[in-house]
């Protein structure tokens, strides 16, 4: 097939799921989730085609694998990426392409090798430690998981990224990140429809001024690092360091604010989601949780938590895994076709959007039994060397897969672990809340439980 094959021919070449748009505008508004075809649940692949251009969803693992790794090349972020994500993120690794993006990965690299995470390992427990203090200070009843674990998870990666942070507002920063990702699907529906801008909608101003204070704040933390000339052993320094191997060039001001804006919002809320959806599985199955209880006693010996015990703790990374497959922190995929390319039978031509829609590819019937279950069990080691490698996807997949998938991971059971050595958790029966995608995946009511001394 040629390139340049028109939108009349599509429908010919391609099995097109009928769509109507006015569902997809409103769905795209209030959840993108509900957006998503229904067949992409039981599918493989799925063609539609909106907005006069052809989209695929890809579920099958070897058609991710052939699109996202062997193609990878013929992709690229997309309109949806930049215009979502642009006004906050700029041009920084998690919205740049070709070689602007791979000397910005290749600069931050070094943070996430295994020995330098294994430095880090004492500042996640130190941060999980004051809040379980604060748990034990505050006994007024439920609390929300999700504002709990953004301040816990925030409070690693600017002790960890940013040596403390110099004084941020966590709260205020907090806020202002919500702010910003609340009215994300306004931005993918107008963007659909090819309109502007600066059209305006709904949140618009608001989400406009949180970009401004949260790179302003992250602009002060780096005049000051200048400033003062000092050198430490963390991100900032390390991207104010930076230079391009090809032409020696170095971040400026702004391109550094990028990549710290990608790390301290993304970087954090997607793990501080992914714990906040595991402890409200575990209030809901008491018998996974003692299991997780025994795992902790008998790898701590009843002890504290020491850096050395994190990797120990199989039966945690499940927990956090299966969680993860069932309410995923980046439920979406999206990349813009640059090139042709040929994936199964099919050739995909230049300007097609192609969606990996990892909530329905790790709900999906065909790879999972009794997908809607939670069972940790999935992920034990030898159950999960034989599944697919892209059938189960948290973190992405191919070249731009998440730079920081193994810090979340052992972020997340190190919260876990000290969390419940002092805690159970119970919650109501009532059905979980619904998840809504506002770019990551947060429920659409407060995630509450209970807390129980042990």
């Amino acid at each position: 097939m040629n390139a340049s094959v028109n939108a009349a021919d599509l429908s010919q070449t391609f099995p097109l799921t009928p769509r109507s748009m006015p569902h997809v505008l409103l769905s795209l508004i209030r959840n993108p989730l509900d957006a998503l075809p229904p067949e992409v649940f039981t599918e493989p692949v799925v063609f539609t085609k909106v907005g006069g251009k052809l989209r695929v969803y890809l579920t099958d693992p070897e058609l991710i694998y052939q699109a996202l790794v062997r193609n990878s090349d013929a992709l690229g972020k997309g309109e949806d990426v930049r215009r979502v994500l642009g006004p906050a993120l700029g041009n920084g690794i998690l919205t740049s392409d070709g070689a602007h993006w791979k000397w910005q990965r290749q600069s931050v690299a070094g943070a996430f090798r295994h020995e330098k995470l294994l430095e880090l390992q004492p500042a996640m427990i130190a941060a999980a430690g004051r809040r379980r203090d604060l748990w034990l200070a505050d006994k007024n009843g439920p609390i929300d998981l999700c504002p709990e674990m953004m301040r816990t998870t925030f409070d690693i990666i600017v002790g960890t990224m940013m040596s403390g942070g110099d004084g941020i507002d966590v709260d205020k920063v907090e806020r202002n990140i919500t702010n910003y990702l609340k009215p994300t699907g306004w931005k993918f529906a107008l963007g659909l429809l090819g309109l502007p801008e600066w059209m305006p909608h709904p949140g618009k101003e608001k989400a406009r001024s949180a970009v401004a204070f949260l790179r302003a704040t992250l602009g002060a933390v780096i005049a000051e690092r200048r400033r003062s000339g000092e050198e430490r052993s963390d991100l900032v320094s390390m991207l104010l360091g930076a230079a391009d191997p090809e032409t020696g060039r170095q971040m400026n001001d702004e391109e550094v604010i990028d990549n710290l804006m990608t790390f301290i919002t993304a970087g954090h809320e997607t793990t501080a989601l992914g714990l906040a959806w595991t402890f409200h599985l575990l209030a809901r199955h008491p018998d996974c949780q003692a299991r997780l209880f025994e795992e902790i006693t008998t790898v701590t010996g009843g002890g504290p938590l020491l850096g050395e015990h994190v990797a120990r703790l199989t039966y945690a990374r499940q927990v956090f895994s299966e969680a993860m497959r069932l309410y995923p922190p980046a439920p979406i995929i999206s990349r813009a076709v640059v090139r042709e390319f040929t994936i199964g039978a099919h050739t995909i031509p230049a300007g097609t959007i192609i969606y990996v829609p990892i909530y329905a590819v790790h709900r999906h019937a065909d790879l999972w039994e009794e997908p809607q279950l939670f069972d940790p069990d999935r992920f034990e080691p030898e159950t999960a060397r034989n599944r697919h490698r892209y059938a189960f996807m948290p973190f992405g997949a191919g070249p731009r897969v998440c730079i920081g998938n193994a810090f979340a991971m052992m972020e997340a059971v190190a919260i876990l672990a000290v969390l419940l050595q002092t805690f159970r958790v119970t919650g109501s029966n009532e059905p979980s809340p619904k998840p809504v995608m506002k770019v990551t995946l947060r429920p659409m009511h407060p995630l509450t439980l209970n807390l129980i001394e042990r």
